[in-house]
Protein backbone atom coordinates (compact mmCIF):
# COMPACT_ATOMS: atom_id res chain seq x y z
CA UNK A 1 0.00 0.00 0.00
CA UNK A 2 2.80 2.14 0.71
CA UNK A 3 4.20 1.60 -2.97
CA UNK A 4 0.85 2.92 -4.17
CA UNK A 5 0.67 5.96 -1.83
CA UNK A 6 4.54 7.41 -3.16
CA UNK A 7 3.27 6.57 -6.70
CA UNK A 8 0.40 8.80 -5.86
CA UNK A 9 2.86 11.49 -4.59
CA UNK A 10 4.78 11.64 -7.29
CA UNK A 11 1.70 12.19 -9.54
CA UNK A 12 0.89 14.87 -7.09
CA UNK A 13 4.62 16.27 -7.70
CA UNK A 14 3.73 16.23 -11.77
CA UNK A 15 0.38 17.66 -11.23
CA UNK A 16 1.95 20.47 -9.31
CA UNK A 17 5.20 20.99 -11.68
CA UNK A 18 2.08 20.87 -14.77
CA UNK A 19 0.13 24.08 -12.82
CA UNK A 20 3.43 25.87 -11.97
CA UNK A 21 4.49 25.57 -16.09
CA UNK A 22 0.83 26.12 -17.35
CA UNK A 23 0.96 29.41 -15.13
CA UNK A 24 4.54 30.15 -16.59
CA UNK A 25 3.31 29.53 -19.99
CA UNK A 26 -0.05 31.74 -19.37
CA UNK A 27 2.33 34.53 -18.38
CA UNK A 28 4.51 34.23 -21.51
CA UNK A 29 0.99 34.39 -23.99
CA UNK A 30 0.19 37.80 -21.90
CA UNK A 31 3.81 39.12 -22.73
CA UNK A 32 3.51 38.44 -26.13
CA UNK A 33 0.05 39.59 -26.58
CA UNK A 34 0.78 42.74 -24.48
CA UNK A 35 -2.01 42.68 -22.24
CA UNK A 36 -1.49 43.04 -18.33
CA UNK A 37 -1.21 40.41 -15.63
CA UNK A 38 -4.30 40.76 -13.20
CA UNK A 39 -4.66 36.83 -12.16
CA UNK A 40 -4.40 33.38 -13.08
CA UNK A 41 -6.92 32.12 -14.68
CA UNK A 42 -9.37 29.42 -11.97
CA UNK A 43 -7.86 26.14 -14.13
CA UNK A 44 -4.63 26.71 -13.07
CA UNK A 45 -5.23 28.23 -9.72
CA UNK A 46 -7.79 24.85 -9.14
CA UNK A 47 -5.14 22.57 -10.27
CA UNK A 48 -2.40 23.85 -7.79
CA UNK A 49 -4.48 23.89 -5.23
CA UNK A 50 -5.74 20.13 -5.82
CA UNK A 51 -2.35 19.19 -6.29
CA UNK A 52 -1.11 20.59 -2.96
CA UNK A 53 -4.61 18.84 -0.99
CA UNK A 54 -3.29 15.47 -3.01
CA UNK A 55 0.12 15.49 -2.64
CA UNK A 56 -0.44 16.45 1.56
CA UNK A 57 -3.03 13.53 1.81
CA UNK A 58 -0.63 10.82 0.02
CA UNK A 59 2.37 11.98 2.17
CA UNK A 60 0.43 11.20 5.55
CA UNK A 61 -0.32 8.00 4.32
CA UNK A 62 3.02 7.37 3.76
CA UNK A 63 4.58 8.80 6.85
CA UNK A 64 2.20 6.60 9.37
CA UNK A 65 1.36 7.13 12.77
CA UNK A 66 2.02 10.35 14.59
CA UNK A 67 3.19 11.08 18.23
CA UNK A 68 1.11 12.27 20.74
CA UNK A 69 1.98 15.83 21.23
CA UNK A 70 0.86 15.23 25.40
CA UNK A 71 4.21 14.58 27.58
CA UNK A 72 1.92 12.92 29.97
CA UNK A 73 1.13 9.82 27.19
CA UNK A 74 4.51 8.89 27.70
CA UNK A 75 5.48 9.43 30.85
CA UNK A 76 2.31 7.34 32.54
CA UNK A 77 4.41 4.21 32.11
CA UNK A 78 7.54 5.34 34.02
CA UNK A 79 7.85 5.96 37.34
CA UNK A 80 8.77 8.72 39.89
CA UNK A 81 12.55 7.20 40.37
CA UNK A 82 13.10 6.96 36.97
CA UNK A 83 11.93 10.86 36.04
CA UNK A 84 14.59 12.28 38.48
CA UNK A 85 17.12 9.81 37.28
CA UNK A 86 18.79 12.09 34.75
CA UNK A 87 22.46 11.08 34.45
CA UNK A 88 23.54 14.54 32.29
CA UNK A 89 22.60 16.46 35.62
CA UNK A 90 24.92 14.54 37.76
CA UNK A 91 27.63 16.81 38.98
CA UNK A 92 30.76 15.21 41.37
CA UNK A 93 33.04 17.93 41.28
CA UNK A 94 31.05 21.10 42.78
CA UNK A 95 32.11 24.14 45.27
CA UNK A 96 30.19 22.41 47.94
CA UNK A 97 33.03 20.52 48.99
CA UNK A 98 35.74 23.12 49.60
CA UNK A 99 32.91 25.37 51.84
CA UNK A 100 32.63 22.54 54.08
CA UNK A 101 33.93 22.90 57.37
CA UNK A 102 35.00 18.99 57.52
CA UNK A 103 36.44 18.86 53.90
CA UNK A 104 39.43 17.67 53.44
CA UNK A 105 41.44 18.28 50.44
CA UNK A 106 42.79 14.59 48.60
CA UNK A 107 46.06 13.21 48.73
CA UNK A 108 47.10 13.82 44.83
CA UNK A 109 49.76 10.95 45.65
CA UNK A 110 46.86 8.53 46.65
CA UNK A 111 45.60 8.42 42.89
CA UNK A 112 49.32 7.96 41.46
CA UNK A 113 49.34 4.69 43.03
CA UNK A 114 48.56 2.87 39.86
CA UNK A 115 51.86 4.20 37.93
CA UNK A 116 54.12 3.08 40.63
CA UNK A 117 55.65 -0.28 40.93
CA UNK A 118 54.35 -0.89 44.99
CA UNK A 119 51.61 -3.10 45.19
CA UNK A 120 48.88 -1.94 46.57
CA UNK A 121 46.04 -4.42 46.62
CA UNK A 122 47.64 -7.05 49.29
Amino acid sequence: MAIFNKIQIVLGFLSLLHAAYSAAQHRAYLRITEQEFTQLPIDIIFQAIASLIYIIYNILQVVGDFKEIRAAVDLQAKSWETLANIPSFYTFNHRGKALSPVYEQPDPEQYDRAYTTEPYLD
